[in-house]
């Protein structure tokens, strides 16, 4: 080894032994009589001293490093005069007496630091050197602690790790493929996965009855800050089991994560209906962590004169509890935030519950006293709360809604990225129409098991019939779901018939699972977390990209090796290609 320790591990206790260190300069001080270099690899940073009176030559030579050069010194561990209280080697410092220049740097584009002057482009192109600051080590960390204690807890409750392949079959339903085409089969493609869902469903029928896999998929649509183009997924599937069976196991695990990694007791984890979802909150992944839910408003605000109330499909609000001295200039910004494009509200009004008990409200002329006292019995109004509402179509309103109660969580503190709840979102609808195809597509996929008791809906209601599926939620934050699977070959064929498929087209293209299926299929059913996602929740940040070594930009560009780039014309005429 070229070290005897490393730049994290030398404390008081080691004072008087001599060592060897290595890694790279992060900053130099010159004090004239002391050149001091602050040394730092994956584990922290050590203060290296080089004293001009007592080796001139060695502070000369220590003086001539730049920032990144790459050493290695041999010295002695002493007690620092001045000591650093933030790192955990402050209080010692390296009287060098050995320097050896293992590689030179050029100066690098931003500062290595926890604090860097770069922008997110310029670290993206300069990964490797993004990688160095401790910020973004940390979160890989975190990573590699969140896959060791997920591989923990499913291998204690008897589950086995399959890989499955990365080059399939390209199916139509869901977000689009990537394809790879095949120069051994011209004209015809593979495809990158999008989960392995349905050769974990084989792994079901092969007995494999607990199935996991951390593995990668890959999803050709438009990115933002929790998407990429690959991402990696905690991927599982259990027989012989029923719905509670799986939100039992899953919230073991999430539960087990929460404890090993942040040293959180998570005690309960309620569950949420789909229609209360929308209901109470306006999105099917409420953030829990704070209550503020939907009062609807229809009976008590229609019909009084009010043509924005009386011609809207839905009257619906939220009590902002405490805001009541909310100034005009707070409410005029709330009033241009609904309005947003992105919100699409086309107003805002509220109602003041003051402080000594009076109501006043923002459309007076059209409700007295009387009518404002029933507002404030709505929404349970204590005297300093502010009560905020929407009107018009009712999913819109909702949508916006949901945006505008987020908001006022955001201002109120109630969002602490420290502070968690989660819960399971159940009983999704099964399908939803596309008005621009004009027919049903799967909310989740086309194996997913309508609920029992709603199975005769097919015939008669395809809109009411609810999905065995489930949401795992935590902080508005959708991390993981599934569902409990078709494995009745008519069923499946009944759901490929609503679906619009031909017989022809689904044993095209998923015979070999329909035809699996005539071979004792079990009961099954399965789960898949967004491993980025979940990284990035625990780590206390938006953006999943910060939690992966080497992301793709917004626009699906890895900016660091120019990719995708153009590939030679032999290339693809091997692969019977011709570009326009």
């Amino acid at each position: 080894m070229l070290r005897t320790h490393t730049c994290g591990e030398l404390r008081i206790t080691d004072i008087g032994n001599h060592i060897t260190l290595c890694g790279w300069a992060q900053r130099s001080r010159d004090l004239g009589g002391m050149t001091f270099i602050d040394l730092r690899d994956r584990y922290g940073i050590t203060q290296l001293a080089f004293n001009m009176e007592e080796n001139p030559i060695l502070c000369d030579q220590a003086r001539k490093i730049g920032r990144e050069f790459v050493l290695q010194i041999v010295g002695v561990v002493r007690e620092r005069s001045s000591k650093n209280i933030k790192i955990e080697t402050g209080e010692i410092e390296i009287v060098c007496s050995e320097i050896k220049i293992l590689n030179t740097s050029l100066t690098p584009p931003f500062t290595i630091e926890d604090e860097t002057d770069g922008g997110d482009e310029l670290r993206m192109k300069y990964r490797y050197l993004d990688l160095r600051r401790n910020t973004v080590r940390k979160n890989l960390q975190l990573r590699h602690k969140m896959a060791q204690q997920t591989r923990s807890y499913l291998d204690s409750k008897e589950f086995i790790e399959v890989e499955t392949p990365v080059l399939i079959k390209s199916t139509p339903e869901g977000a689009r493929d990537f394809v790879v085409p095949s120069r051994m089969n011209p004209g015809e493609f593979y495809a990158l996965p999008q989960s392995p869902q349905t050769f974990k469903q084989l792994l079901m029928v092969s007995g494999f009855d607990r199935y996991y896999q951390i593995v990668k998929c890959f999803r050709d649509e438009d990115l933002r800050a929790d998407r990429q183009p690959e991402f990696t997924q905690i991927d599982c599937e259990m027989s012989f089991v029923e719905q509670e069976d799986i939100l039992n196991m899953f919230e073991g695990l999430v539960k087990h994560l929460f404890a090993t990694i942040k040293g959180i007791d998570i005690e309960n984890m309620p569950r949420m209906t789909y229609a209360d979802a929308m209901k109470y909150y306006g999105c099917d992944k409420p953030d829990t962590r704070f209550e503020m839910k939907f009062v609807e408003l229809n009976d008590v605000l229609k019909n009084k004169g009010f043509k924005v109330f009386d011609d809207a499909e839905l009257v619906v609000g939220i009590n902002a509890k405490g805001c009541s001295e909310y100034t005009r200039k707070q409410l005029d910004e709330l009033t241009e935030f609904v309005k947003k494009p992105q919100i699409g509200a086309t107003g805002l009004v509220y109602a003041k519950v003051n402080l000594d008990g009076t109501i006043k409200s923002s459309v007076d002329k059209f409700y007295d006293a009387d009518a404002l006292k029933k507002w404030q019995d709505k929404f349970d109004a204590k005297p300093g709360d502010l009560i905020l509402i929407l009107a018009g179509n009712a999913d819109k309103t909702r949508k916006a809604l949901s945006e505008l109660r987020l908001e006022m969580g955001t201002r109120l503190g109630f969002r602490e990225q420290n502070k968690f709840s989660c819960l399971w979102v159940l009983d999704f609808p099964l399908l939803e129409f596309n008005e621009e195809e004009n027919r049903y597509f799967a909310m989740h996929h086309p194996f997913t098991s309508p609920k029992p008791e709603d199975v005769s809906l097919l015939e008669t209601n395809l809109g009411a019939v609810r999905a065995n599926a489930y949401d795992m939620v935590i902080n508005g934050v959708e991390v993981g779901g599934g569902s409990v699977r078709i494995f009745n070959k008519d069923l499946q064929k009944k759901m490929f018939s609503v679906l619009g498929f031909t017989d022809e087209e689904a044993q095209n293209q998923f015979g070999f699972l329909m035809n699996a299926f005539e071979f004792g299929a079990p009961p099954h059913a399965g789960v898949a977390f967004g491993f980025d996602r979940l990284c990035s929740l625990f780590g206390g940040e938006n953006s999943i990209r910060d939690f992966i070594a080497f992301p793709k930009n917004n626009s699906g560009r890895d900016v660091m090796i120019d990719a995708p780039s153009s590939i030679d014309k032999k290339q693809l005429d091997e692969l019977s290609i011709a570009l326009k």
